[in-house]
């Protein structure tokens, strides 16, 4: 089985990419997006929610209900990886 990934979709809008943030963040460990953390550069929505939905992802399952986020959520082949950011 190919491994998967789930990050925001580009046109999220960045309400819903807050609340995906932080219903993921109730879920999962954040620290990687905060202030200091691998994943916290860019400092942006799109790219500290794709990270925290992909944590939400794996950790729920990886099935593709869980990527959902109001039709926000877009699953990938792609490894979103980059720099000192590790997606799982």
């Amino acid at each position: 089985m190919q491994k998967t990934w789930c990050v925001a979709k580009p046109n999220a809008d960045e309400t819903t990419l807050k609340n995906n943030i932080e219903f993921a963040c109730s879920k999962v460990n954040c620290a990687p997006i905060n202030q200091g953390g691998s994943c916290f550069d860019p400092d942006n929505y799109i790219s500290q929610a794709s990270f925290v939905m992909n944590l939400y992802y794996q950790a729920a399952g990886g099935g593709a209900w869980d990527c959902d986020f109001g039709g926000t959520g877009l699953i990938t082949t792609s490894d979103p990886s980059y720099g000192s950011c590790h997606y799982v």
